[in-house]
């Protein structure tokens, strides 16, 4: 085999589309293993609910039975979702490996992102009701999905769907929402713009396929949570009695974004140091 691995990289060479280095092994994905390596699990301190970083200690202290810890969004406004999960954070590699299969067409990035999905949804499961949810990818406006020619939410739910334990569970229902109208790209918009861009987007055009049942959303990336609030809410509307949320990766705010005014009291206390959790079970290297 290494070999044959040899000889694949002097007559095909080829570069890892994130660092560059030279691909040595045989794989459908142009992404060499330290780069996939690279690629963590959110750890530290979140909030419980949208899954924000928190660095406020009096937060962190919330415990379970009082609502767990909030940020401060949702300590102020209830989000239309029951809760929202990611895997990693969109920074790094992981964004690479995102826009890759989003804007590249590299489709077997899918597989590796689909892992990822997988292992944020099992997070979520425990909460689930006993009855199937309908999972349902955040929609594609017609004339986008006619120009992209694949839904990349959709491609990951459907790897995502094939690794997990209880496949019964889970009913993939990707005809429940529907995009309304095109929406211009969210990047660089503020969190206001956000919500007013999609406000109206979405309909759940066979509300009997949601009513009474519980719903999980499923996207790439949440970033101020604008798109699959509105999803929520829409399915909210047409009955469905909770909505989670599960994405591959999620921004998240950095210390220099945040200033605590810290009590007497709370000198001496520590936030426990952030573990790192090896990539290999979510990529399968």
């Amino acid at each position: 085999m290494h070999v044959a691995e040899s000889l694949f990289a002097v007559l095909f060479p080829s570069d890892c589309r994130i660092c560059s280095g030279p691909l040595l092994k045989i794989s459908r994905l142009p992404v060499c293993a330290e780069c996939l390596a690279g690629m963590h699990p959110i750890a530290g301190g979140l909030c419980s609910v949208c899954g924000e970083r928190l660095f406020s200690s009096h937060a962190l202290s919330v415990t379970a039975a009082e609502g767990g810890p909030r940020c401060g969004l949702c300590r102020r406004v209830e989000p239309a979702f029951a809760r929202a999960v990611a895997y990693g954070s969109y920074e790094g590699g992981l964004r690479e490996l995102i826009h890759l299969l989003k804007y590249a067409a590299v489709r077997p990035a899918a597989n590796v992102l689909g892992r990822m999905l997988a292992e944020a949804i099992a997070e979520l499961e425990p909460e689930f009701a006993d009855d199937p949810l309908a999972v349902v990818p955040v929609p594609l406006y017609r004339a986008k999905l006619r120009r992209r020619e694949f839904n990349h939410a959709e491609v990951i739910t459907r790897a995502a769907m094939k690794l997990m334990p209880d496949p019964g569970r889970l009913r993939f229902s990707p005809e429940v929402l529907e995009r309304k109208r095109e929406t211009v790209s969210q990047t660089g918009l503020t969190r206001h713009q956000r919500r007013e861009n999609v406000r109206g987007a979405f309909a759940v055009p066979h509300a009997k396929e949601v009513n009474g049942r519980e719903v999980l959303i499923v996207d790439d990336v949440y970033t101020t949570g604008a798109t699959v609030s509105e999803c929520a809410r829409v399915l909210r509307r047409a009955g469905a009695t909770k909505v989670w949320v599960a994405t591959v990766a999620r921004t998240l705010k950095v210390a220099e974004q945040h200033v605590e005014i810290r009590l007497p009291c709370e000198a001496d206390m520590k936030i426990p140091d952030a573990q790192e959790v090896p990539l290999a079970r979510a990529a399968g290297i």
